[in-house]
């Protein structure tokens, strides 16, 4: 069995906003599998000084962790210029899932159009080509948020994920109500195109619920993986 953590990903092209995002902001979730709860995760974003700060972690709880640590840490810094959350400078990842551990940093230089790409385990250093409005893989999250999304359509963004740069298709599934541990919401699902890692590592399939209102709150994220399936659900915060 593979269950690894962190959380929510994705996506987008930038729309007008439909409301001022909330700074700060931090959302806390409860992470299962199968049904099984096997820990807990956050994301939250500040600002200081016109940087932007973006940090998602991810911990296994008591039961999971006696034989699958997890640990799992990432980080994104922009600076506060253009559509929100702004222009990506950096990003670090920081995962610890059983005994593999797994630390990489991405430093961006949009004026030039190029990234640079640091293993801190192995040593790699690579250069990567960019192009127009390429967001890390987390800090694009915040952009779906605040899009036009209507069902049955599709919206794209440029997500370096890792050393890889993909043109991301987010597709707009449907809306629903739904209940979770913080409230019951009217939500617009979608689907981001992609093989995450992390908490949703495994196979193609993640869906996620945003709040059909104008704060656009995530409460819910959903997919399979190898064996089973594992679900985060919004359980408090500020926001």
């Amino acid at each position: 069995m593979k269950l690894i953590v962190t959380l929510l990903l994705s996506l987008l092209i930038v729309f007008p906003a439909f409301a001022d995002p909330k700074i700060p902001e931090k959302l806390i979730y409860s992470l299962s599998w199968s049904g099984i709860p096997v820990g807990v995760a956050s994301q939250e974003i500040t600002e200081e000084a016109g940087v932007r700060r973006i940090i998602s972690s991810a911990r296994s709880n008591d039961w999971l962790s006696a034989f699958f640590p997890v640990d799992d840490r990432t980080e994104s810094l922009l600076e506060n210029s253009g559509a929100f959350p702004g222009r990506s400078k950096s990003f670090r990842m920081l995962f610890k899932e059983g005994t593999r551990v797994r630390d990489r940093e991405i430093t961006f230089n949009p004026t030039a159009r190029k990234a640079h790409f640091h293993d801190r385990k192995s040593g790699e250093l690579l250069e990567i080509q960019l192009v127009s409005e390429t967001f890390d893989i987390y800090s694009s999250f915040y952009y779906v948020r605040y899009q036009r999304l209507e069902p049955g359509r599709s919206v794209y963004i440029n997500v370096l994920d890792s050393k890889e740069l993909h043109r991301v298709e987010i597709r707009v599934i449907k809306k629903e109500r739904i209940k979770v541990p913080a409230g019951e919401f009217n939500a617009i699902v979608i689907e981001p195109m992609v093989k995450p890692e992390g908490v949703f590592e495994g196979k193609r399939g993640l869906y996620i619920w945003l709040s059909d209102d104008a704060r656009r709150i995530p409460v819910k994220a959903q997919t399979k993986v190898t064996v089973g399936s594992v679900t985060a659900v919004l359980t408090g915060g500020s926001y």
